[in-house]
C-alpha cells in the first residue's frame, strides 16, 4: 500500500512539474506564490531575531544586576 501511494505521489509531482514548464500561467502563479512564502519567512525570520535580541538585552541586565 506504500508503495502505491509513493508511486502516485511520484507521479503527481512529476505531472505537475510537466505542467508548470509548459504553462506560461502556471509558472508564473509558482514564481508568485514562491516570493510570497519567501518574504513571510524573512518577516518570521526577522521577528524571532529581535526577539532573540531582546531576550540576550534582559539577560546581560539580569546578570549584571546580580552582580
Amino acid at each position: 500500500m506504500e508503495k502505491m501511494f509513493y508511486l502516485g505521489l511520484m507521479l503527481g509531482m512529476v505531472g505537475g512539474a510537466l505542467i508548470v514548464a509548459n504553462s506560461y500561467k502556471a509558472r508564473s502563479l509558482v514564481k508568485k506564490s514562491q516570493s510570497e512564502i519567501m518574504e513571510k519567512v524573512n518577516e518570521m525570520m526577522d521577528e524571532k531575531l529581535a526577539a532573540q535580541k531582546g531576550s540576550d538585552g534582559e539577560k546581560v541586565e539580569r546578570s549584571a544586576k546580580n552582580k
